[in-house]
């Protein structure tokens, strides 16, 4: 019978963010404000809108020793179990807006779903490459707002993932492909059709346009974020900690705190799969240039496995955010664990493999003796208030299973004897 040894556990890699500087103010320009407004009041304007909850974990905070924590729960969104429709969802309406003469500020789903306006368009299809969450999400997009949308996914994606793509109609199918060769296929077969459009959550020289959609679109979530801080009578936070794969979401919600808290922004860390840390290894080498990752980036974050940075994202972190952390998967599974096992009083999140590991981050960050000098560089101590977004839900319930139930994961730093 085989049993299992335990070896060294990979650690966390951090970098504080001394890239050098380019455009401060221009590379979160398209975040202001009244950017995000727009795309809040666009999918507010949907019947199956609500706000996804914001947590605060009390009994949390006294144990690891900072001031306040909370977490945005985007397991609640569209009933989609994830944030990524947010961006897609928005893309694909202004991408209908600007075909038909739709001003931004006059964007609802009502606008651009009526039979005037879909005899107008006529019909779409949306390509993109996804692991699941913003496939999903194009894909509910897509469907209803009377579209199509074609879906290739990388090399392991889960099955599961893949049938709720299927569900929301799409044409879906698993590739032999790792992420970002999945979206070059996307780029290809989409070029190829008529009447279709590439909708896809990082950018590159010529593309540009919906990838800017799509981070206005995330920003919705921190928008809410803020207004639910303040109902709270929470002050601002001082750190915001939130998940990188090509770089879109995190930026956009640095865009949106530098720009609300513009005296005084918090301190936004990046975080990554150490699996896929193009955004940690920038850091490191240290010259302004982004650094690519490949091959297979086997990681159970499978939504933070992509290798190359989206430019406009990369701008944009490399200009304002703190710090660039690199982490392996037990950090991830660390904080599935905790948000799914709450401290009596407090509330508790349910958080896939992608969503939980800030959660887990800033647990390790605090209690762990190794984390010490992370600790003091990004000055987390009592008077800190931690933001976080758990992006996910248990989007694979089955991995999820495995992972908080028979500790699967162990499997990333444990191996079998013989």
């Amino acid at each position: 019978m085989s049993i299992h040894k335990k070896t060294e556990r990979p650690g966390i890699k951090w970098q504080v963010n001394h890239l050098p500087k380019s455009d401060i103010f221009g590379s979160i320009g398209f975040l202001n404000m009244d950017a995000v407004e727009h795309a809040q009041r666009f999918h507010s304007s949907f019947p199956e809108y609500r706000r996804t909850p914001l947590a605060a974990l009390p009994a949390f905070v006294k144990r690891i020793g900072i001031g306040g924590m909370y977490v945005k729960d985007e397991s609640y969104r569209f009933g989609l179990n994830a944030f990524k429709v947010l961006g897609g969802s928005y893309a694909i309406g202004r991408f209908i807006a600007e075909t038909i003469g739709i001003r931004e500020g006059e964007l609802t789903y009502q606008s651009i779903t009526s039979p005037e306006v879909r005899a107008k368009l006529g019909s779409f299809a949306f390509f993109t490459a996804t692991d699941g969450n913003h496939g999903r999400g194009v894909a509910w997009a897509a469907k209803t707002l009377r579209q199509k949308a074609v879906v290739y996914m990388p090399a392991g994606s889960s099955s599961a993932r893949l049938r709720a793509i299927l569900n929301e109609g799409a044409d879906a199918s698993i590739t032999d492909l790792n992420y970002d060769d999945a979206v070059r296929l996307a780029a290809s077969r989409c070029s190829e059709t008529p009447n279709s459009v590439v909708v896809q959550d990082t950018a590159w020289e010529g593309y540009t346009d919906i990838p800017t959609w799509i981070m206005q679109g995330y920003g919705t979530m921190a928008l809410e974020a803020q207004s639910q801080l303040e109902e709270l009578g929470a002050a601002p936070p001082t750190h915001v900690f939130v998940q990188a794969g090509v770089g879109s979401m995190a930026a956009s919600v640095q865009g949106f705190f530098a720009t609300a808290y513009k005296e005084n922004p918090p301190a936004v860390i990046v975080v990554e799969s150490n699996m896929a840390d193009c955004f940690y290894k920038s850091a490191v080498a240290g010259d302004g240039k982004p650094r690519v990752v490949g091959g297979d980036m086997q990681t159970l974050m499978a939504g933070l496995a992509c290798g190359e940075p989206n430019i406009l994202a990369f701008e944009a972190l490399r200009n304002h955010c703190a710090a660039f952390v690199s982490c392996p998967d037990w950090v991830a599974v660390k904080g599935m664990r905790i948000l799914g096992n709450p401290m009596p009083g407090d509330t508790r999140v349910l958080s896939g493999e992608s969503g939980a590991v800030t959660i887990g981050l800033v647990y390790e960050i605090m209690t762990n003796d190794d984390c010490r000098a992370l600790r003091q560089a990004l000055g987390l101590g009592p008077s800190s208030r931690v933001l976080c977004f758990s992006t996910e839900g248990d989007t694979d319930p089955d991995k999820y299973l495995e992972v908080v139930w028979d500790g699967v994961d162990d499997s990333v730093w444990l191996r079998s004897g013989e």
